[in-house]
């Protein structure tokens, strides 16, 4: 539509794999990974870095001596005690180069059974898993003990993968422990991140537990702390050194807000695949179902939640509630007398990375014109021109077809729209569509709304589900 100024207040990072001195990895609408490729960024990490500090111990004045602690008191595990005992578990994941040794990622896991289980971010192994013909994956230790590492399982939509050390067979592991669900955190509990942040060495950072996560369509925890890429992976612990999380990403337009996938479905990966046999060829069919699975509960959800009520003072118009999207607005007022314009975005904070790209999102977009000031013909030809200069190539011609539409009149109860619905297919993906919905309201000389509908990695069913749903959104205010 006209004015292409994009609201994106969201910025997150996935601390992906870290890869020389940028951050690979999704962000959602923009969040930015825990993890980094070695010599150039993901295209999917296009925000900007940030260098998180670890904080120690907190430190006490000199001039009043810390209280001698009783023999028979409980330890107490502030960031340095969690950190050595920890420090045997964790482990830095290497993507490498095929019969090379130049590595092309890194970052973070940790042991969670004797057998030589890891668990680690999808992100973090997601070009050996797609890519398996290029790239080999090792761990290596604090002390820098180095083995080949399989992939057993992936939760593509949770973003974690479950490895399996190649010098299992002979060896005992030590492996860090989950805290039990039934132990809930409490609001402010100090925990701690551990990972190997820019490849630099294995470090702890403090923070707070926060709760969970507003308006995520996934459960994530809610971090007060500092997550740097090549820490994506590593684990989130408790006062007692047990896994409470896995880092996963931060926010960069913001200090220490952080966020981690509770440590539950950790536990869930682990038992789905603790004797599974090691994936060898490329998992795009398990990318595929696990996101068949996410598009058939996102559109029922989105579905079922239904639209705000009082959008715009003459029309119905489709605008999502807040339960996994937020939405903001703005307004631009003519400066010279010619067209005023008001606009609402609405994004999910939730994206699935699946490697070169993320899909699994919803947006919606909605534009409200007042030509009063042009006259019947200078509107005609702004609003026109607005409805024609939309694009529908999100994707590289390598991962997506070219979109295929289709162009009608549609009534809504005496309410005359302009309507265009586009599907791309992912090439990749079988199954699986980008769709789009252009919607203008037409009955009105010299003023108007147009709406855009965006909706990734949908089955054809459900596209026209959406599709559907989206147009009867409008008509007029009875």
């Amino acid at each position: 539509m006209m004015y292409w100024r994009r609201v994106l207040p969201i910025l997150v990072v996935a601390i992906g794999s870290y890869a020389g001195v940028a951050v690979g990895a999704p962000p959602a609408p923009a969040l930015a990974a825990a993890s980094a490729p070695a010599d150039s960024a993901s295209a999917a990490a296009n925000a900007a870095t940030g260098t998180g500090k670890g904080t120690g111990t907190s430190a006490t004045t000199s001039a009043v001596p810390a209280p001698e602690v009783p023999a028979s008191a409980p330890i107490s595990y502030s960031a340095r005690r969690v950190y050595e005992q920890a420090r045997s578990q964790l482990v830095q994941i290497r993507t490498v180069l095929k019969g090379r040794a130049s590595q092309t990622s890194v970052g973070s896991g940790f042991f969670v059974s004797r057998e030589g289980h890891i668990i680690t971010n999808f992100h973090v192994v997601s070009e050996a898993a797609l890519k398996p013909e290029r790239h080999d994956l090792v761990y290596v230790t604090a002390d820098g003990r180095e083995a080949p590492v399989a992939i057993l399982q992936l939760d593509v939509l949770h973003d974690l993968a479950l490895l399996k050390a190649g010098d299992a067979p002979g060896r005992n592991f030590d492996a860090l422990s989950f805290r039990p669900e039934a132990r809930s955190l409490a609001q402010g509990e100090r925990i701690y991140s551990l990972g190997n942040p820019l490849d630099v060495g294995f470090a702890v950072t403090e923070g707070n537990y926060n709760g969970l996560v507003k308006r995520s369509f996934y459960p994530q925890i809610f971090f007060g702390g500092a997550l740097s890429g090549g820490m994506s992976g590593g684990p989130a612990l408790d006062q007692e050194g047990q896994v409470i999380g896995i880092n996963v990403a931060r926010r960069v337009d913001g200090e220490q807000v952080s966020f981690l996938v509770p440590a539950a479905f950790a536990t869930a990966l682990l038992a789905r695949g603790r004797d599974a046999v090691p994936i060898k060829s490329a998992a795009y069919g398990i990318v595929t179902d696990q996101l068949m699975l996410h598009q058939a509960a996102l559109t029922e959800r989105f579905i079922t939640q239904g639209w705000k009520a009082a959008t715009h003072p003459r029309y119905l118009v489709p605008v999502p509630t807040d339960q996994f999207m937020r939405c903001w607005g703005s307004s631009e007022p003519s400066r010279t007398g010619g067209l005023d314009f008001e606009r609402s975005d609405c994004v999910m904070d939730t994206r699935i990375f699946v490697g070169d790209y993320n899909t699994g999102a919803i947006s919606v977009r909605h534009e409200s014109y007042d030509g009063s000031k042009l006259g019947p013909l200078r509107f005609a030809a702004r609003y026109s021109a607005s409805f024609r200069n939309e694009s529908f190539m999100r994707l590289r011609p390598e991962h997506q077809t070219k979109p295929q539409c289709h162009e009608d009149f549609v009534d809504r109860g005496g309410l005359p729209l302009r309507a265009v619905i586009c599907l791309r297919a992912y090439k990749k993906l079988p199954q699986l569509y980008d769709l789009s919905v252009l919607v203008a309201t037409l009955d009105n000389k010299v003023s108007g709304v147009q709406g855009r509908f965006d909706v990734q990695g949908l089955s054809f069913a459900n596209a026209q589900r959406l599709a559907r749903h989206y147009i009867e959104g409008y008509g007029w205010i009875h």
